[in-house]
């Protein structure tokens, strides 16, 4: 079908909700305005269509108001894939494993951190590195370079490790998806390549579009769900959010299983519609060799953001000279994007266990489900949806509507209209700070050019995208937050 057709096939089918012809085995669904389906490239229906076509996928290839084009598939887009008959595939779930957000509430107000915000922010900017390459921060000497044996713990424990290592809190593992771990992980499936890239990367943010922000909250949109979460309690409560994921280590096992895939695929007689979303059936040996790597770079990311946490609470402990209950220093929740998974769902009236790839999209469970538990199973999974440096960012909560209609899959963020090389060479650096600083907001970088990579004019409207999801019913806004100081690779 050209693309043409493809567009003009889509009919609404519920509010902000479009469905395509088959377009292979499924057809297409999107969750968006029309505004920003219009807006979409030609290339993300293209490469949606592609995923459509794979073996074993289920309902739909699934598309997000924040979708633009990716690797093998749009950043913004989920398929589920049935155990037996499906396939797993890397580009399907992104060469940054499990890149995620975190939320930290505090309990001190603008007003406290305002004054404070440069000696804060560079405080953090020393003891979280950030930048291509970064290694693990000077002050956690036992994180330099950790041993082959060390690794394998992290990889394979998750969390609990960085919990055992003194860390976190057993409540930080209960705000983590999954409770920080993977159980499917395996050391012995990843690469020595892989381990030699990771072993000095924990507790390090890396570049693009990761950050680290100060933000304040914004405005509230149900105010009973953000005080469960003991957000919005007092005026202008400070909170921290960054965005980071298994650094190097994610990367190369996600590069090591693309190789070995189109490998498999030359010998299996597969045609690969796109190499870049080379896969293999996911019972077989390849496939599960690659989902126990995987995983561990799964952990290796809670890990990565549980060690991140631990510094934030060491830096605010420093510039406040209070102590961490004083400061309220709390996990509100921690997400992933960049996953596949197994899941169960009722499809047709019947359980059944599928492997739910996520590609820039969020897991959004509602209220009620099992693998929530506290609060959580009252309200929902709180959903992390990160902005642009200049705009900020959400919380939102799942709902029963997405594991009824999208596989329990929401958006991730605001969604790029232009490329990295697009950015650079029309967001004027010295404009953008200028702005930034205008709006109140304090940068430290490591790079100038990856900070007009992140302009505000670089994505879609973060209001929209989350209102066009709300809309839908697949999350629903909780509060808007805003930025004061900000870190950038």
């Amino acid at each position: 079908m050209e693309i043409q057709e493809l567009r003009n096939s889509f009919k609404e089918v519920d509010k902000n909700a479009w469905e395509s012809e088959n377009v292979g085995k499924v057809p297409i669904k999107v969750y968006a305005n029309r505004n920003l389906l219009k807006k979409m490239e030609d290339d993300v229906f293209r490469q949606a269509a592609n995923a459509a076509s794979l073996p074993g996928i289920l309902k739909y290839s699934y598309l997000f108001s924040d979708a633009h084009i990716g690797y093998g598939v749009p950043v913004g887009w989920a398929g589920a894939f049935d155990l037996e008959e499906g396939i797993i595939s890397p580009g399907a779930i992104g060469f940054d494993i499990n890149c995620g957000m975190r939320l930290i509430k505090t309990n001190l107000t603008l007003e406290e951190v305002k004054p404070k915000i440069k000696e804060l922010v560079d405080a953090l900017f020393k003891m979280v590195p950030a930048g291509v390459g970064s290694n693990s921060p000077q002050s956690l000497t036992a994180l330099k370079s950790l041993s082959k044996s060390e690794l394998k713990e992290v990889a394979e424990e998750g969390v609990d490790w960085a919990l055992r290592k003194g860390y976190g809190t057993r409540k930080d593992k209960e705000r983590t998806e999954e409770k920080g771990s993977l159980k499917y992980a395996d050391f012995s499936k990843v690469s020595e390549d892989a381990f030699k890239r990771g072993k000095k990367q924990l507790g390090t943010l890396g570049s693009g579009n990761h950050y680290l922000e100060i933000q304040v909250v914004n405005k509230d949109f149900n105010k009973e769900i953000a005080n469960s979460l003991e957000l919005d309690m007092i005026k202008n409560q400070v909170v921290v959010m960054f965005h980071t994921g298994s650094r190097g280590f994610g990367h190369q096992i996600a590069s090591d299983y693309i190789k070995k895939f189109i490998d498999y695929s030359a010998k299996n007689g597969i045609d690969l519609k796109d190499r870049q979303l080379a896969y293999a059936p996911f019972n077989s040996e390849e496939g599960q060799n690659y989902f126990k790597a995987m995983s561990c770079g799964i952990n290796f990311a809670f890990v990565n953001r549980q060690i991140i946490t631990h510094q934030i609470r060491e830096a605010f402990k420093s510039i406040f000279k209070k102590t961490e209950n004083d400061l309220g220093l709390e996990v509100v929740y921690d997400v992933s994007h960049n996953t596949a998974k197994i899941e169960e769902y009722s499809i047709e009236n019947r359980k059944k266990k599928v492997i739910i790839h996520r590609k820039g999209a969020t897991r959004s469970f509602g209220p009620g489900n099992k693998e929530l538990s506290g609060i959580l199973k009252r309200i929902g999974q709180p959903v992390i949806v990160g902005g642009s440096m200049e705009t900020g960012s959400y919380l939102c909560v799942g709902t029963k509507k997405a594991e009824e209609d999208s596989f329990g899959t929401t958006l991730h963020g605001s969604g790029r209209t232009m490329s990295r090389v697009a950015a650079r060479s029309v967001i004027n650096p010295d404009k953008l700070l200028e702005s930034m600083k205008t709006k109140g907001i304090y940068v430290k970088a490591n790079s100038i050019v990856g900070l007009t990579e992140e302009g505000g004019s670089a994505y879609k409207d973060i209001n929209e995208v989350v209102d066009s999801m709300d809309m839908a019913g697949i999350s629903r806004k909780v509060l808007s937050l805003r930025p004061i100081g900000n870190i950038k690779g």
